[in-house]
């Protein structure tokens, strides 16, 4: 279990998180929501060590996270980052491969290998796995840095903007594959998402931030209301809700 308490950055004379303290829920989907500069790519960096915090901490399952290494960390929690690079040509299947690295160190074991291979055939990139990453679209692309992250074979996942730039069926095959991850293997997904649909029909548990403080924090069904979102973005919002799930509407009200 990850849980944040007190946690403030600040750059300079500007602060950019200020007295976050929250508990991640295990084994869901949670979701941190807010407008542009609200803090949330901040929190998740400071979360997977990426990032230092001014003050205030964060700890997984009771200890601090700056008391493990990161070598130890990385065998708990795999982040991917917005708009991930290789500058190196690369298969997709070989880029795959790097989610073993914490564990193999470049020297594929037989584990390694079978991880691989379920977390290709996880996601349905067989027909891709040859293919190289300079070849593929944006989604596919996504798809196999997912992958990779999945390979990485960690409690918990840290996603940055993963939906970003994708159209709206690869958007859906990443939210689909994240929500099995979580029902059929347990894993947490902690992830910053700006599609409040995709949020609110997804997700587990809804964390907004707005301006570096914490808005709102519970269930969808809690923090997905008119009024919350009226607050959090400054819009006119109309919640429809059936059986098929929830349209939040922001358009022309």
């Amino acid at each position: 279990m990850i849980t944040v308490q007190n946690l403030n950055k600040v750059y300079g004379t500007k602060s950019v998180l200020t007295d976050i303290s929250l508990t991640f829920p295990t084994a869901g989907i949670t979701s941190l929501i807010g407008p542009n500069g609200a803090g949330k790519s901040t929190l998740l960096m400071i979360i997977a060590k990426l990032l230092e915090p001014s003050s205030g901490h964060v700890s997984f399952n009771s200890r601090q996270i700056s008391d493990i290494k990161t070598a130890e960390y990385a065998h708990r929690v795999a982040t991917l980052r917005q708009s991930p690079g290789f500058n190196l040509r690369l298969t997709v299947e070989e880029l795959i491969s790097f989610g073993r690295f914490p564990y193999s160190r470049g020297h594929l074991t037989q584990d390694d290998k079978k991880i691989i291979e379920e977390s290709i055939e996880f996601l349905d990139l067989q027909h891709l796995r040859n293919s190289y990453l300079d070849e593929l679209s944006g989604g596919q692309r996504q798809m196999a840095f997912l992958a990779m992250t999945i390979a990485q074979k960690t409690d918990v996942l840290l996603l940055d903007e993963p939906l970003n730039n994708l159209d709206m069926r690869h958007a859906v095959q990443i939210m689909q594959a994240l929500r099995r991850l979580c029902d059929e293997q347990g894993r947490t997904v902690l992830l910053v998402i700006h599609d409040i649909n995709f949020a609110a029909n997804y997700s587990d548990h809804i964390i907004a931030l707005k301006n570096g403080t914490l808005k709102f924090n519970g269930t969808s069904e809690q923090v997905i209301t008119e009024t919350n979102l009226k607050s959090l973005y400054e819009l006119d919002f109309e919640i429809i809700r059936s059986k098929h799930g929830c349209l939040c509407n922001y358009f022309n009200l």
